[in-house]
């Protein structure tokens, strides 16, 4: 099978990917991002956005369209599969895809993000977007003197409550276990905030509404009763999963998945970097993603002149 050669290939065409795309075509640097499901990553699943720089309000997939009209008006190119194999060793990385052949490049970036985990419910991708959210500090604005449930218990979920308290009329709490994982100190601000409402040993069953969420299902596990609660919006906070299975034995991680790298977004790999998401850092935003991939791309732009691998 033939190999079709880039400068870089990108693994992920997210914000970060797009991103990183477009810096390394301004620096010359023949790119192809590879992708399998839709430009815009994450961010393409959310209804609106408004915290990105430019746009007061915007829908995740009109600003993942116009992430991906930019990179293609640049000369990035695309390929849409899933990769089937890859070797990261040696000065050449190949990328085996299902269906679209072979490609290599001397310099990988790696942008493959972090999805948050789900309840695993029968209804819960429809809501997603729409009444389901991940991110209080992405979506929270939306929910301003309406009623919100989160689900969780830990650092995360008690402070996503904190947060939501400010503009929400009311904020339930749900965890399943019969104790929080959170920080003593954190337990103690939430339970002073007249605002949230929390119940443990309370798990969701099901999700319910129209076009948008209207009501959650409820089970307390200690007394076997179930129960409906009426919210306008549901934030789970049981953490994130990064999308690095395939890298696993390979590229150096933490104990939780997430790529390890310097601030020039070098992972332990000569020519591969990681930008986005699966990255181990603290805040993960469209607008951080962002910023990982302008940097991932000058320094891969860099090695290759370094290394004189650069197309001539």
């Amino acid at each position: 099978m033939e190999t079709t050669k880039f400068d870089v290939i990108i693994v992920g065409g997210g914000p970060a990917g797009i991103t990183a795309g477009i810096y390394a075509t301004r620096s010359g640097l023949k790119t192809l991002i590879i992708e399998n499901m839709v430009v815009g990553g994450q961010s393409a699943l959310t209804y609106e956005i408004d915290n990105y720089p430019g746009f007061a309000k915007i829908s995740g997939m009109e600003l993942g369209s116009k992430f991906s009209e930019h990179a293609e008006a640049l000369g990035v190119e695309f390929v849409f599969d899933n990769i089937k194999t890859m070797s990261l060793e040696g000065e050449e990385k190949i990328f085996e895809t299902v269906y679209s052949g072979s490609f290599s490049a001397p310099s990988v970036i790696l942008c493959v993000g972090a999805r948050p985990r789900t309840l695993g419910l029968d209804n819960e991708d429809k809501f997603i977007g729409r009444g389901i959210s991940f991110c209080a500090t992405c979506d929270g604005a939306f929910y301003k003197d309406k009623t919100v449930a989160v689900i969780g218990g830990g650092n995360s979920a008690l402070e996503e409550a904190l947060f939501l308290s400010k503009n929400c009329a009311k904020v339930y709490l749900l965890h399943m276990l019969d104790n929080f994982q959170a920080n003593d100190s954190m337990v103690v601000k939430m339970k002073a905030e007249p605002k949230i409402e929390y119940y443990l040993t309370t798990r969701v069953i099901s999700v319910n509404g129209d076009t948008n969420l209207k009501t959650i299902h409820v089970q307390d596990t200690s007394s076997d009763t179930e129960r409906d609660i009426n919210v306008d919006g549901m934030f789970i906070a049981i953490g994130r999963v990064p999308a690095t299975d395939m890298f696993k034995g390979v590229i150096e991680m933490d104990q939780y998945g997430y790529i390890l790298a310097d601030e020039d977004m070098k992972t332990n790999i000569d020519g591969v970097f990681v930008a986005g998401d699966a990255r181990q850092k603290k805040l993960r935003q469209i607008i951080t993603a962002c910023s990982d991939g302008a940097i991932a791309a000058v320094n891969a732009n860099t090695y290759l002149i370094e290394k004189n691998l650069k197309a001539k």
